[in-house]
């Protein structure tokens, strides 16, 4: 973990405050802005209206009727002295996913930049427990870290309209699974027959900041019949729990698929 910069608190409107703790994509950073999440949490302060978990800092969400800023930031200090980051936290999802080149549009040019073969890429992509940092820019959508540094690349110069949900992506250090059909400007290097984000669902995202994925490699005939059933409402993502934060990311849920 990096050394602890200076916490600021930042101003978002008049019923919002940012509390960062750094400048950058770290996972003791992020380790932070979990643990004061959990904390906020169980002191279940009234007016507190949601705690949402971002790369660096923790976005409180306040009425101001009920606690004013003033109050909030007094109730904030004790929660923030010796504020320690605890390890292992969340919940471990193994993912299924498909790298055949008929789902992942990208694979090679992927490849052929970054002077591996499509197999080597989704070896390497699949080897890594990535650590979800945050869920933003989809419903559901989850940016995860991190990369094997010989995957790291800048977005497409050209982003596509059109991105099928279940894509999986990189770009930078990170990567992602595009919970909806969306435009889209990562590179497309496989897809997972899962849902990740279903109304029908409380809550309806399925990861969650703090929580850890493992991509399980599939072929394309174990994709087509997990996407059947998963059509049908016969398949389901299941954890595997952890020591599960209370950091407002969800009660803890049991929905998934074990590879085997």
């Amino acid at each position: 973990m990096q050394a602890q910069r200076a916490i600021r608190f930042l101003l978002c409107g008049d019923t919002a405050l940012a509390v960062e703790f750094g400048d950058g994509v770290d996972r003791g950073v992020s380790a932070l802005v979990l643990a004061l999440a959990e904390r906020l949490a169980r002191a279940n302060i009234a007016g507190i209206v949601e705690l949402v978990p971002t790369f660096r800092s923790l976005m409180i969400h306040y009425d101001p009727l009920v606690l004013p800023q003033a109050e909030l930031r007094k109730r904030l200090s004790p929660l923030l002295s010796g504020l320690e980051a605890a390890e292992g936290s969340g919940r471990l999802w193994r993912i299924p996913a498909c790298y055949d080149a008929s789902v992942a549009p990208d694979l090679a040019d992927v490849a052929s930049r970054t002077g591996l073969t499509p197999h080597q890429v989704a070896e390497r992509h699949s080897a890594v427990t990535y650590h979800v940092y945050m869920v933003g820019f989809l419903p559901g959508y989850p940016y995860m870290g991190d990369l094997p540094p010989e995957l790291a690349l800048p977005r497409r110069e050209n982003p596509r309209t059109k991105v099928p949900a279940g894509s999986i992506a990189v770009a930078t250090t990170l990567t992602a699974v595009y919970t909806l059909e969306s435009p889209g400007g990562w590179h497309l290097i496989g897809r997972t027959p899962a849902s990740l984000w279903e109304l029908r669902r409380d809550p309806p995202a399925i990861l969650a900041a703090g929580d850890q994925v493992v991509f399980q490699p599939i072929s394309l005939s174990e994709y087509e019949a997990i996407s059947a059933k998963a059509a049908t409402g016969a398949f389901r993502l299941e954890a595997e729990e952890r020591a599960v934060r209370g950091a407002g990311t969800g009660n803890p849920r049991s929905e998934s698929w074990h590879p085997g």
